[in-house]
């Protein structure tokens, strides 16, 4: 509605200052003409508003010029109460503010908006971390957010996943990122798209030089083409394999990031190779079909023990039963003695 759209737009501006209305009209989904139309509406109203031409050019309220308004239709109070879990807030060291901006809002509210936003912070809760992920190492996002905040390059000595070693690197940040539990800081180096994750980073130091970030791009622009970059990686090994019926929703869980295909139906009699449970037969499997970036990916199979069997292709069962054959060497050699003679005889 265009009572909505004018709100939008005072709202807007009140909180940027000046803002190009081709970008206002990439917010609002309209046309760069309606958004001149409105900002016409919006000063025959009374609202000092005005706009200026040319290449910095934008609409802008006079200097001074604030209003109380909220404008807060009932969906979107109670939309504002749907939060993520706290520990990005504390991460953040925002817990309290956090707390005490939610509180100020519902003052703020209409009184009959209220009881609806209430309900809503009592009960919906948004956690982002994923089922047994694992505890997270702790990230130092200090100096991180201070070279955010301030327009500030970075130093980084950061470790990659994989090496011992760590390397350093000066990067232009654009903003910090929490993805499923995971703080990342997206930044530049050397003019091109980074993304470092903050748990990884062991030293980091701001530096007195301002930030050289590429004229235009906004964190959200950065990220899009970081996480298209991850998600849209080339086709990599497709492995077809059968999993017990009995493990296949904890199988679906801790193999998500692999799984290209999981049938809805009641398993594949039709796959050969043995290892049901007894008297279960053949009905008690379901085949799945992974993609893994390499063959030596495939080895975390073995934390389903027997049953997760790779039927294909022949390298990745190669593969996933030398890691079986060398843990089974690995415990032999244990148990026996110095002479190959069992352990338990060594103190005879």
């Amino acid at each position: 509605m265009k009572s909505d759209r004018l709100l939008s737009i005072l709202l807007l501006l009140q909180a940027r200052g000046r803002v190009p209305a081709h970008e206002l009209a990439a917010r609002l989904e309209v046309s760069v003409r309606t958004i001149y139309r409105d900002v016409e509406a919006l000063s025959a109203s009374g609202v000092p508003v005005y706009a200026e031409r040319g290449r910095y050019g934008g609409i802008e309220l006079l200097a001074g010029f604030r209003t109380d308004v909220t404008g807060l239709t009932a969906d979107e109070s109670r939309a504002l109460f749907v939060l993520a879990a706290q520990g990005a807030h504390a991460a953040l060291g925002l817990d309290s503010a956090l707390g005490s901006a939610l509180r100020k809002v519902m003052a703020a509210l209409p009184a009959p908006h209220r009881p609806a936003a209430e309900v809503t912070a009592r009960r919906v809760l948004v956690d982002a971390t994923r089922w047994k992920g694992g505890p997270q190492p702790a990230a130092d996002l200090d100096a991180l957010q201070e070279a955010v905040f301030t327009d500030r390059r970075l130093r980084l000595r950061y470790r990659h996943s994989g090496e011992r070693a760590t390397r350093t690197y000066t990067v232009d940040p654009y903003g910090l990122v929490a993805k499923a539990g995971v703080w990342y800081l997206v930044a530049d180096r050397r003019g091109l798209p980074r993304l470092f994750r903050a748990d990884r980073v062991r030293a980091a130091t701001v530096l007195d030089d301002p930030v050289r970030r590429r004229s235009g791009v906004e964190l959200a622009d950065v990220w899009e083409v970081l996480r298209r970059r991850v998600e849209e990686r080339p086709a990599g090994v497709d492995v077809t394999v059968r999993v017990r019926r009995d493990r296949l929703d904890l199988f679906r869980r801790l193999m998500t990031p692999y799984l290209a295909e999981l049938p809805d139906g009641d398993g594949d009699g039709g796959w050969g190779g043995g290892g049901g449970g007894e008297g279960d037969g053949e009905r008690g499997w379901v085949t799945v079909r992974l993609v893994f970036g390499e063959v030596a990916e495939a080895r975390q199979l073995l934390m389903f023990s027997d049953r997760v069997e790779v039927l294909g292709p022949p390298e990745v069962r190669a593969e996933v039963a030398a890691a079986a054959a060398s843990v089974t060497d690995l415990y032999r050699r244990a148990d026996e003695g110095p002479e190959g003679s069992p352990s338990s005889e060594r103190g005879l």
